[in-house]
């Protein structure tokens, strides 16, 4: 019984050892029942399942890209009505307006298009200075405090939605790599091998190297695709 473990692919490795653990289980072969070999191999494949078809990253991106958008409409709408009243002087407390308008200007008026590490830096600072008491009254007085309150909302919601990604990606790091738990389950998988084949002739053993090099011929086969030229009939 021969195979080169390597050259599967990652899920007809996992099948593999999926299939030599439940048939060693089945009670139909008390030689294997209890070996130790096969409590590491159930050790090994269990990880393997964990990690093989991880993902690298959360698929949080788009969550995260979806309430910075919403944070920065939030700011551009309260930005560009300071800007718009502040130039009308005829409006009453169009100086608190002007004076408004330079606290955004003094943070940035394109914080929009900044990074999001920059953004949320720089917002945090524009929040403080506008909730500062002299600060605060003028934009009462210009009755903004709702539009004040939506962009801090949709900030808020940026930044619990970015630390959720960002955890949840750590935490994907963290996890052993695929590869690494691959190379452990191979070597596992080939001294089982091994030792069915070394044990062959036991007539304990004989049913299941067979049933086993059923299951490592189906693997190998899964390895070999049809030549183009068969597939197409033109085989010379």
């Amino acid at each position: 019984m021969k195979i080169t473990l390597s050259k599967l692919s990652t899920k007809d490795l996992a099948t593999l050892a999926q299939r030599i653990i439940n048939s060693s289980e089945t009670g139909n072969f008390p030689v294997i029942s209890n070996h130790p070999l096969l409590a590491e191999l159930k050790i090994m494949y269990a990880e393997y399942d964990k990690v093989y078809t991880k993902k690298i990253y959360s698929g949080k991106g788009v969550n995260v890209a979806s309430a910075d958008l919403e944070r920065d409409h939030a700011f551009r709408i309260l930005k560009n009505y300071l800007n718009a009243y502040r130039k009308m002087q005829t409006l009453p407390n169009h100086l608190y307006a002007e004076e408004l308008y330079q606290i955004f200007k003094l943070y940035g008026l394109s914080l929009d298009v900044e990074s999001y590490s920059t953004q949320s830096a720089q917002m945090k600072k524009l929040f403080e200075d506008l909730e500062k008491p002299e600060n605060f009254q003028k934009v009462n007085t210009l009755s903004l405090v709702p539009a004040l309150n939506e962009m801090k909302s949709k900030h808020d919601a940026f930044e619990q939605i970015f630390a959720e990604q960002a955890g949840a990606n750590a935490s994907l790091r963290q996890m052993k790599s695929a590869t690494a738990i691959r190379r452990d389950l191979e070597k596992v998988l080939k001294s089982f091998i091994n030792i069915l084949t070394a044990m062959k002739v036991v007539e304990d053993w004989k049913l299941l190297y067979a049933e086993i090099n059923e299951f490592v011929t189906a693997a190998k086969n899964s390895q070999q695709k049809p030549s183009e030229e068969n597939t197409n009939g033109n085989s010379n």
